[in-house]
């Protein structure tokens, strides 16, 4: 799913001495500008971004004729097929088909009911972070401490290296795989700036810089290493898009499976089984120790001729589309993460830190908004609690332990008061988020029912129509909370009073030092979010 073939040409093997200086030369200045994030050079993070974009791309242009040549994946099926048969892979329950929804996935030959298991794959034919270690990289592992503690890594260098070595056991299952992805590593400024205002968009440039460094980290690596003599000169001379699919194909893919002992977990490449698409559901696929096998199961009946649909996970829209570079509308896990946080500038910021402290949390963090009718978890609500307390309200709480436990809770209360500002800080922190997006979420609609975006356009704004609408429905949800906070409070009379004795006998024994300070009890908000509040207002009047 959300993978998309394009074809690569090769004339020479390995890169001339002129392109090899050249580029010894980009990735120099790329390790520089990557060693840290984006915006931490005096400039903004698209600025920043921007010039190292257009410095992969003079690289990219330069490298494009020694690129690793990829023949067409279609015609290899047949030929992956038989290497799995002849190494006791039984495949006869399911085939590879192309599907109008998702491309290319795994249909059934026959009828499967709910919970059969159909397909198992033995960790014999799997590519593993320990096939690795056994390959032409084990020297070069065994130096080097990044190649130890990233397995994505290592895994995408494995594949690159088997993919140029003729003789290698897995290139029946190499020939297979997309030749680009449709990941944001794949998209230009004009496909992200489609994100503008989404809190995905800096996560992808980060994943960007993240994956430029790395490239131009193994490029300085391998011309002066020793054991990288070892490896195929394709890889020793390893070119950007080379490394970018690699990383592409490892990260689209991989999962985790034990080690033969059952001690710890391992990065794995499971061939057939990676080639099913997700659905909502849960996970049935399972590692047997005793078959020494992946084993998967069917999600729900499925007829003959069907596609076949396992789940990837409780994933959000934002992580399918950076780490498996689609977007799932109909997505049952989909949330949003957004920042909130407590002004330092606030009176009160040490009496909250401290409840928050108590709550184990901190005064800025990332919360996530979920899909459905219940967008807020207890986690959320607490915090919008603290931020609203008077100075009142955290002294009492700080002086009671039963009081801070029930911030979580949905049926329990500060005050009325309290509630009704939380759900109002809450509903006006969305309101705000959404304003920030260039489109409304009903443009973005119309724009999805046409046919003039291309692959990563429609991507990026399928994933902003889904933030909106977990925006709008949040922002729903807390009006309603707000507005009906009198009524949900006055049904628990008895437990606000209980709480109000049970504070009073806990004063009677020693209580802890209070932070001190010197407000008279007004909440603060960020100065931040006060000051958009108030261009809201005016906008609105």
């Amino acid at each position: 799913m959300g993978r998309k073939n394009r074809k690569s040409s090769n004339v020479e093997v390995g890169l001339p001495r002129n392109v090899r200086r050249e580029t010894l030369e980009i990735v120099s200045i790329l390790l520089d500008r990557c060693s840290s994030p984006f915006g931490s050079h005096g400039q903004s993070e698209w600025t920043e971004f921007l010039e190292v974009y257009n410095l992969v791309e003079k690289l990219r242009k330069k490298q494009q004729n020694y690129v690793i040549a990829k023949s067409g994946r279609e015609k290899n099926f047949d030929g992956f097929m038989g290497w799995l048969k002849s190494n006791s892979v039984d495949a006869e329950a399911v085939e590879i088909q192309h599907f109008d929804v998702g491309g290319y996935g795994i249909k059934a030959t026959r009828d499967f009911k709910e919970g059969e298991l159909f397909l198992a794959i033995p960790r014999s034919v799997m590519m593993t972070t320990d096939t690795a270690k056994n390959s032409a990289l084990g020297a070069l592992i065994a130096d080097n401490r990044i190649l130890q503690t990233m397995p994505n890594i290592l895994l995408a260098l494995h594949v690159l290296c088997e993919l140029c070595s003729p003789a290698s056991f897995w290139l029946p299952y190499l020939k297979i795989l997309p030749h680009s992805y449709s990941s944001p590593l794949y998209f230009n400024p004009e496909d992200l700036q489609l994100l503008k205002a989404s809190p995905t968009l800096s996560e992808m440039i980060n994943q960007f810089r993240n994956i430029t460094r790395q490239y131009a980290y193994f490029f300085n690596l391998f011309q002066g290493h020793e054991l990288a003599s070892k490896l195929p000169i394709q890889v020793k001379n390893i070119c950007y898009d080379d490394y970018r699919w690699a990383v592409s194909s490892v990260m689209t893919r991989q999962n985790q499976i034990p080690t033969l002992d059952g001690q710890r977990m391992i990065s794995a490449l499971i061939p057939l089984w990676d080639m099913c698409n997700h659905t909502n559901g849960q996970i049935t696929t399972d590692f047997s120790l005793k078959n020494d096998r992946s084993e998967c199961f069917s999600l729900e009946g499925t007829v003959a001729g069907a596609q076949v649909f396992i789940f990837y996970g409780s994933r959000s829209n934002a992580e399918l589309l950076i780490h498996n570079g689609f977007v799932y509308p109909q997505n049952h896990s989909d949330r949003l993460t957004i920042r909130l946080g407590i002004s330092k500038n606030d009176p009160l910021f040490s009496m909250k830190s401290e409840v928050l402290s108590r709550l184990s949390m901190q005064a800025s963090r990332l919360f996530s908004l979920h899909c459905g009718v219940n967008p807020v978890d207890s986690d959320t609500l607490a915090f919008l609690r603290v931020v609203v307390m008077t100075e009142d309200d955290l002294r009492t709480a700080l002086a009671c332990r039963q009081q801070i436990s029930k911030l979580r809770d949905f049926d329990d209360f500060v005050s009325e008061d309290n509630e009704r500002k939380a759900w109002a800080f809450l509903a006006t922190r969305v309101l705000l988020l959404l304003k920030a997006y260039p489109t409304s979420a009903q443009e973005d609609a119309t724009l999805l029912q046409g046919n003039d975006l291309s692959t990563h356009a429609r991507l990026a704004v399928q994933l902003r129509h889904c933030e909106k609408n977990i925006l709008m429905s949040t922002h729903e949800y807390a009006n309603r909370m707000m507005d009906s906070a009198e009524e949900r409070v006055k049904a628990q009379p008895a437990t606000i009073e209980d709480d109000l004795d049970h504070l009073e006998s806990q004063l009677n024994e020693e209580t802890p030092a209070l932070p001190t300070t010197t407000t008279e009890g007004k909440a603060m908000i960020s100065d931040d979010l006060e000051a958009e509040m108030r261009d809201i207002k005016l906008a609105e009047l």
